[in-house]
Parts: structure tokens; C-alpha cells; sequence
């Protein structure tokens, strides 16, 4: 088995530790490539070996791989993610105005607070103090805060499943019932293009996940395929 697991938007590999604890016991490849939006170096993704092929991807995550590496995954688990993160209709604007806020915020001077409140909105109902690793644990380098704009766009942009998504595999979907960043919309949205996958919902839970039995819940289905 080998598995790449993707990180979303303001986060990095370092937050995938107890995934890759279980996986390497387990005798798996495992690989977790890191955009760069704080202290870690950029590592692009790719198949490490041979054997099974699975995506773990948080949020943004899916959107962020190539569609050729996307397409030759033989399963996928999706944590707090989306297809199209900007839904139609109402929400959707609000959404939208907020997202071009964060665009403006990304190029001024206060660029930390605006992460900082980011990061607690998706730890939240937990406090941001239960997050393992933050980007904000080092200042901001320019090239960070431009993938974090690149990504931002990339992020408005997205209109569905991404290019090369392998929707005719086995998939996962974990969905957060607090999710505070993925609207209830976008993850109807999901629901509606993956209609075979198998589905979780953690319980008092938010965007990042913050769940002791997450980590056995994935790892067991990886081992089911």
C-alpha cells in the first residue's frame, strides 16, 4: 500500500503525524508533500512505489495535486473537503465577499491576524491551542504568503470535483457536523457527486478534525480495500 496525504489551505505535512505513524507500522509508503505556507520547504507529490494507490486529502487538499497524479489514485478519503467551495445563491455571495477580504488581508500588514483568526474558526468548537502545529509558528516568508494568495484564488475557483478526480473508486467522505469553513451547502454539493462513497460524520467536531478516534476510523477503511 501507498499513500499520499494531502494538506489544505494554511496548513502542512507535520499535522498528518499520527496518520503516518499508523501507516508506516503498518509496513505502508507514505508521502505527505507540503504546499510551503510556513516554516516547512515545498515538496511536490508523487507515487512513491508500487501497490495500492491512496489519497488522503484535508479541505483544499484534492485541489492542490496534479490531475495526473489525482487520476492514478485507486481510492480516496476526503477529510472536510469539497468540490465547489463557493455555492450558488446567497451564501455563496457572503462567502465570496469574505473570501476577497482574506485576498486583501493576505497582501497587507496584518496578514497573522487574519490566518490566526482563520485557524481558530477551523479549530473551533476546540480551542486553537489543541491544533499540533500552526504556519504561524515562524514569520511569514513573501514566497508563503504568495502560495497562500495563489492557493486562495485557486480556492474561489473551484467549481466541482478536480481534474482527474477518480470518482469511480472506492471513497471515503468524513465530514465535521461543526465545520465552520465548508458550508452545509458545498458539502451537500459533495454528497451529490460522490453518491457511492462511504460516509463519516464526527459529532461535535469542526473543520480541522480535532477527533482521538479519527485517525483508527481512516486508517481501518485503507485496510478494508
Amino acid at each position: 500500500m501507498q499513500v499520499i496525504a494531502m494538506h489544505g489551505w494554511c496548513g502542512d505535512h507535520r499535522n498528518w503525524a499520527p496518520f503516518a505513524d499508523q501507516a508506516r507500522s503498518r509496513g505502508w509508503s507514505w508521502q505527505s508533500p507540503d504546499r510551503g505556507y510556513g516554516p516547512c520547504q515545498p515538496m511536490a507529490p508523487a507515487w512513491p512505489g508500487e501497490g495500492r494507490r491512496v489519497l488522503i486529502a484535508h479541505s483544499l487538499g484534492p485541489h492542490l495535486l496534479p490531475a495526473e497524479l489525482l487520476g492514478q489514485a485507486d481510492a480516496v478519503v476526503l477529510l472536510a473537503s469539497f468540490g465547489r467551495f463557493v455555492p450558488q445563491g446567497p451564501g455563496g455571495r457572503r462567502l465570496r465577499a469574505a473570501l476577497a477580504g482574506m485576498a486583501r488581508e493576505l497582501k497587507g500588514a496584518h496578514v497573522e491576524a487574519m490566518l490566526q483568526t482563520f485557524l481558530q474558526e477551523a479549530a473551533a468548537p476546540q480551542a486553537i491551542s489543541q491544533l499540533p502545529s500552526t504556519i504561524l509558528e515562524a514569520p511569514l516568508t513573501a514566497a508563503g504568503r504568495q502560495r497562500l494568495q495563489q492557493d486562495l484564488a485557486s480556492l474561489q475557483a473551484t467549481a466541482g470535483l478536480p481534474a482527474g478526480f477518480p470518482s469511480d473508486g472506492p471513497c471515503l467522505v468524513v465530514e465535521a457536523e461543526l465545520d465552520r469553513i465548508v458550508l452545509p451547502e458545498a458539502r451537500q454539493q459533495l454528497r451529490l457527486a460522490l453518491p457511492e462513497a462511504d460516509r463519516i460524520e464526527l459529532a461535535g467536531c469542526g473543520h480541522a478534525l480535532l477527533s482521538e478516534g479519527l485517525v483508527d476510523r481512516v486508517i481501518g477503511w485503507i485496510e478494508q480495500l
